[in-house]
């Protein structure tokens, strides 16, 4: 009796989540033709209603995830040798992967010519409600309050005020302690809860698709052919080309153990279109790739915050080429290179949340381009946000490895032994040390 029951409960087998996540992609797709062809108004609130719910969860916990993973990051230096190091160390490497990717978005710009043949004008463009100057970046990362960053979800001053309370509690030392457990203990219970969200991706996965094919349909993405080819073949060549250099590189570990072990935090940022709704994911897969866990605590949330691929780098370059184009601007050297430095010192500016305008917008403004330019993309930025998000989250999970394969703290044997998605075992919740 106790070995038929025993039977029952492993089954009925649950499908690997990648293969959920594909199928909620296939099905997404099918329901959106099938939602815009028929014009099913129905349908289409249904699939809008799906994906903005799993979304509206995700974006639920990140205003306290952010705060509490960035303080607790910050505490958990102290029990790692050479946290200065290794900090410095992965604020470079956020900086060399940036460049490369600018550059690659740069060169693919210039060669395709985005903005050509597109049939678009100036007058088809309109001027953002909000848009980011290095005024407004600067002075933005002070709060004025300590509610309003939380309400109104500008994780960057959320960011500022968990580094200040982070730094404070390591001058305290000892009399930080009881905050420092209680902070570790919130931040336990905010990705447990998510963890809950993120195994519904699949469902969430149908509702977002669904729900962009229904809206934009293919015509829209037809418009902006090049241009959107442009950024999926910027994100694929960084996160299939260059990643896996440096992993062979500089890092001298197998490529292929990279991706096995980080594909489901990549295949939910496609999906979700947020870094920090991913978050916990990408800790995850960062520490089961031999990652030390208390570096992976810092590294990660750092990343999810600041290191922008995707969003700060290829994109911002092709799309100030892209409407430089439209508007007939002609750029020079000097563009080139103030585009290179708006993202390696301006990508804090997305600080993970979904689409990358106000990034846009800063480089615009930078560079002197009309801000109406932000118009012109805001109609394609989901379907590009999709890889987007997922070659910054690939990025935020590739430095950790790379700097701890250079300071000899990587588990080789835990790297080359990946093999399964965290969300395909029992959770486990792994206790602070």
């Amino acid at each position: 009796m106790s070995v038929s029951t025993n039977t029952q409960s492993k089954l009925p087998l649950r499908a690997p989540f990648w293969a959920q996540i594909l199928a909620g992609l296939v099905l997404g797709v099918l329901l959106g033709w099938l939602a815009r062809s028929q014009d099913l108004s129905w349908l289409v609130t249904t699939l809008e209603k799906v994906g903005g719910t799993f979304i509206g969860l995700l974006k639920l916990a990140v205003a306290p995830l952010v705060f509490f993973a960035i303080l607790v990051s910050i505490t958990n230096l102290r029990k790692v040798n050479n946290a200065a190091r290794l900090a410095s160390r992965t604020l470079l490497w956020f900086m060399i992967t940036s460049l490369i990717a600018v550059a690659i978005g740069l060169v693919i710009g210039l060669v395709t010519n985005p903005g050509a043949g597109t049939g678009l004008t100036p007058a088809d463009g309109a001027e953002p409600e909000n848009t980011g100057s290095w005024i407004d970046f600067l002075t933005g990362i002070v709060p004025t309050d300590v509610i309003t960053p939380f309400t109104e979800l500008n994780v960057l001053q959320i960011v500022f005020m968990a580094a200040v309370a982070g730094v404070a509690a390591l001058q305290l030392g000892e009399k930080a302690q009881p905050i420092l457990t209680l902070s570790e203990s919130v931040l336990e219970l905010l990705q447990k809860a998510l963890w809950w969200v993120i195994r519904l991706a699949p469902l969430g996965t149908v509702g977002l698709i669904g729900n962009a094919i229904a809206t934009y349909g293919w015509d829209l993405i037809g418009k902006y052919a090049t241009f959107t080819a442009d950024i999926y073949a910027g994100c694929l060549l960084v996160l299939f080309g260059v990643y896996p250099a440096l992993l062979a590189t500089v890092a001298k570990v197998n490529p292929v153990q990279f991706f096995k072990g980080a594909w489901p935090a990549i295949q939910l940022a496609f999906v979700s279109r947020s870094s920090v709704g991913t978050m916990p994911l990408t800790q995850k897969v960062t520490e089961r790739l031999g990652v030390p866990k208390e570096y992976a605590s810092f590294a990660v949330p750092f990343g999810a915050t600041t290191k922008m691929d995707g969003c700060a780098a290829i994109y911002p370059a092709i799309a100030a080429i892209f409407v430089a184009q439209i508007f007939d601007i002609r750029l020079g050297v000097g563009d080139y290179l103030l585009i290179a430095f708006v993202s390696v010192v301006g990508s804090a500016a997305t600080a993970g949340l979904t689409g990358a305008t106000v990034m846009l917008t800063l480089t615009l403004s930078t560079l002197g381009l009309p801000m109406e330019g932000v118009g012109l993309l805001l109609a394609i930025d989901p379907i590009l946000d999709m890889i987007r998000t997922a070659t910054n989250v690939a990025g935020q999970a590739l430095v950790p490895v790379v700097v701890s394969a250079r300071e000899g703290l990587l588990d080789r044997e835990a790297y080359d032994s990946v093999h399964a998605s965290p969300v395909d075992e029992p959770r486990k919740v792994a206790v602070a040390a």
